[in-house]
């Protein structure tokens, strides 16, 4: 351990720096700084060096080069128990920097600003910041690097009570800290540049930043641990949950009140909230083991929530609820009677969190939309990435295919049908009527053992519903079970080689049979 006598500060984000670098200079540090970094130090009252008094060397080049200089790298990457670093140094007069304070330009901020211009994040990639965190951290040993204001407090206390040193283990988790760092900031900046295209005339198009569709060549991903959880899908198993910093969907959510979050719970609301999405109007899923065991619309978040419970009041016990608008004291009356395990919402009133609160454990977790672009699932040795199931289906791309069409109420019932059996598990057929499931067959091996056991679970009456089937019947024999159930109409796929057996026997049995085209497998 040394004492840290000269700084180097060039931050972006200024948060926290004017009482950090104070403490510095309290304990007798040095404070050198760069433009703006700088300005800000003095206009506090702090005494400032220049880094151009440091080197030598004016900034230039519109400040792309300032601390590219050996004697900014000299004085961070020469290790002080080196007898010929130590002669080199003092040959070229370089001084040594003991602690380097960076933050890099906001490229990510930059690069998905409405109406950024290429030029301009070409300009936010950092040069000088990222070469500086990089020797820094290579020399950990001698070198404090120092790439997040949220560690200002724990490196000043610690320097206050070891006058004015850090210990190795402190400074090689900043290393390790300032290596992620740059990585991250490479993985941004490679990300969006890949979905910068240019034309022979020399025009670059910026406008599929973070929308392209496409696949890149290299999968780069960057998520920040926010939390440890107690355990995964079983005690057994360790987890943790990563964020993609963006402060939006499932995994950034702000827990409002109840136990801690596990696993399987943030599954779960993942599940509740991609369906509770698919509707405009006041909708509910109650969710168990990711398959929706009750959803419903209504007039109110009230009125969707009680319908959604006559489903399968059974299974909602212990479930998940996800619903599309802001939970009032209503609604939340009606929640609490029931013992669920969490509830995702865009909001909570004031009313609502009152209800609430009188169950202690119960999990409240506030989002804000999130639309996810891929999809990815872990395969030993890689992933698979595919883009999100988002297609949408109105009445005008249903092909009717039976002898008879479905009358205005079975076609909402069957439009609605579809939206939530996209969300059960393959193979999966669902009975519904206009805006309220009935009866649920969830991930069987077989799609006529789907059919049946969709109407066994059912509570309410199935005479007069719709059956949603997420992809083609195979043979009749699922049709068959369906309209001995009392369903009336079916929505399919379609695509099968006995599609014809399958429309002869839903007229056999008047049956209306619309065809989607479109499958909704789920694994």
């Amino acid at each position: 351990m040394a004492k840290i006598e000269r700084a180097i500060l060039s931050v972006t984000d200024k948060t926290g720096l004017v009482e950090f670098a104070g403490r510095l200079a309290a304990q007798g540090v040095e404070l050198i700084s760069t433009g703006g970094t700088a300005r800000v130090l003095r206009e506090a009252g702090l005494t400032v060096r220049d880094i151009s008094d440091l080197t030598g060397f004016p900034e230039m080049l519109d400040g792309r080069v300032k601390t590219l200089h050996p004697k900014v790298h000299g004085g961070i990457l020469h290790v002080r128990s080196n007898p010929a670093h130590l002669a080199a140094v003092k040959q070229h007069g370089i001084e040594p920097i003991d602690m380097l304070v960076v933050n890099l330009y906001a490229f990510e901020k930059t690069a998905g600003k409405p109406g950024a211009h290429f030029e301009e994040i070409i300009e936010n990639i950092d040069i000088g910041g990222p070469s500086m965190v990089r020797s820094a951290a290579k020399n950990f040993q001698d070198v404090a690097i120092v790439t997040s204001a949220a560690d200002y407090e724990a490196i000043a206390a610690e320097m206050e009570q070891h006058a004015g040193e850090l210990s190795l283990p402190t400074k090689w988790k900043l290393a390790q800290k300032a290596f992620a760092t740059t990585s991250a900031y490479d993985t941004a900046i490679a990300n969006a540049l890949a979905e910068i295209t240019v034309d022979d005339a020399g025009h670059f198009d910026i406008s599929q930043i973070g929308q392209s569709v496409s696949f890149p060549e290299t999968l780069r991903l960057q998520f920040q641990k926010s939390f440890d959880l107690r355990y995964g899908e079983n005690p057994h198993q360790k987890a943790a949950l990563y964020g993609d910093g963006s402060g939006k969907g499932v995994a950034n959510g702000r827990q409002l009140q109840g136990k801690e979050l596990s696993y399987n719970n943030i599954v779960d609301l993942q599940a509740a909230w991609d369906l509770a999405q698919e509707f405009s109007e006041p909708v509910c899923a109650i969710i168990k083991h990711t398959n929706p065991c009750g959803t419903a619309t209504g007039t109110t978040l009230k009125q969707a929530y009680l319908r959604a419970l006559e489903c399968d009041p059974v299974s909602a016990f212990g479930g998940v609820i996800g619903v599309n608008g802001v939970i009032d004291g209503e609604a939340a009356t009606e929640m609490a009677k029931l013992f669920v395990e969490a509830i995702a919402a865009p909001g909570f009133t004031a009313e609502a969190r009152e209800a609430f609160a009188k169950k202690k454990n119960l999990r409240l977790v506030e989002i804000d939309e999130l639309k996810q672009k891929w999809v990815l699932k872990n395969v030993s040795g890689g992933v698979l990435v595919q883009d999100n199931d988002v297609r949408p289906l109105t009445e005008a791309d249903l092909k009717v295919v039976s002898k008879r069409p479905p009358t205005a109420e079975e076609m909402r019932a069957l439009l609605f049908a579809w939206k939530v059996c996209k969300h059960v598990k393959s193979n999966a057929i669902l009975y519904a009527r206009d805006g309220q499931s009935v009866g649920v067959g969830a991930g069987q091996m077989s799609r006529v053992d789907s059919a049946r056991i969709g109407a066994d679970k059912a509570v309410l009456p199935l005479s007069g519903t719709v059956a949603a089937s997420d992809a083609f019947f195979p043979f009749p024999d699922g049709v068959e079970v369906i309209a001995k159930a009392g369903a009336t109409a079916i929505i399919q796929p379609g695509g099968s080689v006995r599609d014809q057996e399958v429309i002869d026997t839903a007229d056999r049995l008047n049956l209306a049979m619309v065809f989607t085209g479109v499958r909704h497998f789920r694994h």
